[in-house]
């Protein structure tokens, strides 16, 4: 194996994450060595990492046999990176503070390898003015950071900023990491870091987003479709998830990657989509930009639909798909605090969407030109038109990213204004 990456791991309750980051390493070709905080050895053992690294596993710093030949020194100088996952509030603040203490804070110590930290914690220790102060040393110091990301904790009833990131995240960051060390260059500081409770106010806040097209089957080969590409409904989950909400992205087929910290739900048909909204409701918030097919063929063909001698055009017969938007906007039990739709028109373009929004019931409706000139559909700026019950803004065109990031602020500005008037 070319690359081999030292895992020190925290004491908390993600640290059986980290079992599945060293599977995935290693079926990656890259070696890992584990070293365990005492604390750590609480949550898995290390029978575990060793079964799964091939490897010794390390955890005290006054190992006789280790430090005969100086361990965490050795240890510390043979990795290409060193992760630290679950990084507690407890390890932050020792790294921040130099401590060296016991075999994980002495081999961080003595390392000059590129090291990534993956936070994990309760929210309000994160957020806690302590660890802004850590968090801040140690970028400054040049630690880089993968998370955390936000959604309900371990404690029942908890939620907020504060879960680790996904093993296969974490391997993705390291492996670039690994990679730009190889290659002489500076790494980019701070992958994610959320530093303040300012940049989360949708912290515990649950939002569905939908994006991209439908596909409605017309045999095994050919379908009904539009040409939504997904980018707009895609950059709402990602500004969603910036602000510190918990996000599931419902997507129907787009060639987009999937946003960082969302959970994505990939579906083909309306059908699909809308079993799985349902599956994800409660939430707080929903958020309809998938362009969803009106119609579906009533009996789409099983075998591909071929040409007659006599050139006989094929009858489809058309059958009106759900209402994803409507229904939501009328759910009896479970509608969510601010229902958001899109009308894509190309005319007449805030009057067809005051009467969608009425129509449908939600609570605002984001509105935009997509005839042909506007390149819209599949391009990357957007001039959009929000409506609510009372108002009408137009925005200025500005990018697809920019969009969904003022649209996200105005989200969080209204929930809090929800969440003040029920206090």
């Amino acid at each position: 194996m070319s690359k081999r990456i030292l895992l020190i791991i925290g004491g908390g309750i993600a640290a059986y994450k980290c079992l599945d980051f060293v599977r995935r390493a290693r079926e990656r070709g890259i070696a890992v060595r584990a070293v365990m905080t005492r604390a750590a050895t609480e949550f898995v053992t290390p029978l575990s990492f060793g079964a799964l690294t091939n490897d010794n596993v390390y955890s005290d710093l006054f190992d006789l046999n280790d430090e005969r030949e100086i361990g965490h020194i050795r240890l510390s100088r043979e990795a290409d990176l060193i992760v630290v996952a679950p990084a507690t509030a407890d390890l932050l603040a020792k790294m921040a503070g130099g401590h060296a203490n016991d075999l994980a804070t002495a081999v961080l110590m003595a390392t000059d390898k590129p090291v990534l930290v993956a936070p994990a914690m309760n929210p309000r220790m994160w957020l806690h003015p302590a660890t802004k102060r850590n968090v801040a040393t140690l970028d400054a110091d040049g630690i880089q950071f993968i998370g955390p990301s936000s959604g309900e904790m371990a404690e029942r009833g908890e939620a907020g900023p504060g879960r680790m990131a996904e093993p296969l995240d974490i391997l993705a960051a390291a492996e670039r990491l690994m990679g730009e060390a190889a290659d002489g260059r500076q790494t980019t500081r701070g992958l994610r870091v959320v530093p303040d409770f300012a940049d989360a106010p949708l912290a515990g806040r649950h939002v569905v987003v939908t994006s991209g097209p439908t596909h409605e089957p017309i045999d095994p080969v050919r379908y009904i479709a539009n040409r939504s590409s997904g980018k707009q409904g895609h950059a709402i989950a990602a500004a969603a998830a910036k602000l510190g909400a918990r996000v599931t992205l419902i997507s129907g087929p787009v060639t987009l990657p999937d946003p960082a910290d969302c959970r994505v739900v990939h579906v083909e048909t309306a059908a699909e989509m809308m079993a799985a909204v349902e599956a994800t409701l409660p939430v707080d918030i929903a958020i309809f930009a998938a362009a969803v097919a009106d119609w579906r063929v009533a009996n789409a063909g099983r075998e591909k639909i071929k040409k007659t001698a006599a050139s006989r055009v094929p009858e489809l017969a058309l059958v009106e798909n759900a209402d994803i938007l409507r229904t939501v906007a009328h759910h009896r039990r479970a509608r969510p605090s601010l229902v958001i739709g899109f009308a894509a028109e190309t005319e007449h373009v805030i009057e067809h969407a005051k009467k969608k929004r009425k129509a449908k019931g939600c609570d605002w409706i984001v509105a935009n030109d997509v005839s042909p000139a506007t390149e819209v559909m599949g391009g990357d700026r957007n001039t959009i038109h929000l409506v609510s019950s009372k108002t009408m803004e137009s925005w200025p065109e500005m990018s697809k990213a920019d969009v969904a990031d003022a649209l996200m602020r105005r989200v969080a500005e209204h929930m809090a204004q929800i969440g003040a008037a029920a206090e």
